[in-house]
């Protein structure tokens, strides 16, 4: 059974960090994509950060390059979301999920396995 929990998420202020966390069991990393996706108040769910099967194909969506790493340890079943530099735009809910490249392309919002959510908050 696939699982995932996050956590990490917060109230912060605009310009500062936060480093989000999810814990995983149930599937491997070598076969499935990870990714971040987040919810924002009225808008649709959309994905943040993803990365491959090997690790080494990742999405980042437009708004948060060059501010927001996805990073995952194997040995330690977990995936983690460094996101830096927040805007008051980064506020929403946080969930990581994960599914199989055989039937779903990274990033893609209908992945079938998901955590619980985290809200993140930043304030201006």
């Amino acid at each position: 059974q696939v699982q995932l929990v996050e956590s990490g998420g917060g109230l912060m202020q605009s310009g500062g960090s936060l480093r989000l966390a999810c814990a995983t069991r149930g599937f491997a990393y070598d076969y499935w994509n990870i990714g971040w996706f987040r919810q924002a108040p009225g808008k649709e769910r959309e994905g943040v950060a993803c990365l491959s099967t090997n690790g080494r194909t990742t999405y980042y969506t437009e708004s948060v390059k060059g501010r927001f790493t996805i990073s995952r340890d194997v040995d330690r079943n977990m995936f983690y979301l460094q996101m830096d530099d927040l805007k008051p735009e980064d506020t929403g809910t946080y969930y990581c999920a994960t599914d199989t490249p055989v039937l779903f392309k990274l990033c893609a919002n209908n992945w079938r396995h998901w955590g619980q959510g985290t809200q993140v908050t930043v304030s201006s």
